[in-house]
């Protein structure tokens, strides 16, 4: 799934990672552990999470923003993709909308369990 701008997430992933390096007794280690052991993510992990999250917000309006940037399911809870209504559009313009968290995030929030996406809690995405 494309998550936003790929080169500066893996820029940053890398300054993580080096980072990572420096630590004593864990600096060679496969990155994957060194996170593990840091309990910490990828920066797309953290990425997709706060995507949830505010989505979860604007969704059950917790916040006064975001109403015009999900394109909704009757059940209110899958989220549908703009692109069928921007078919006129040329390509140049779509692929912009795929950077925006309503397409970044719908893959992950439609594949979110049923019981998480309807949750009355932002909590649940811990």
């Amino acid at each position: 799934a494309h998550h936003g701008n790929w080169g500066t997430i893996l820029e940053l992933e890398g300054v993580q990672r080096r980072f990572t390096r420096l630590i004593n007794g864990i600096g060679t280690l496969p990155y994957s552990e060194r996170l593990d052991r840091l309990n910490i993510t990828t920066l797309a992990e953290r990425r997709i999470r706060g995507d949830l999250i505010e989505t979860f917000k604007v969704l059950n309006d917790k916040v006064d923003y975001g109403k015009t940037w999900f394109k909704v399911g009757r059940s209110r809870r899958k989220l549908l993709t703009y692109r069928k209504s921007c078919s006129n559009l040329p390509r140049e313009v779509t692929k912009v909308n795929d950077g925006f968290i309503s397409e970044r995030v719908r893959p992950y929030w439609n594949d979110l369990p049923k019981t998480v996406r309807e949750a009355s809690r932002v909590d649940m995405y811990g």
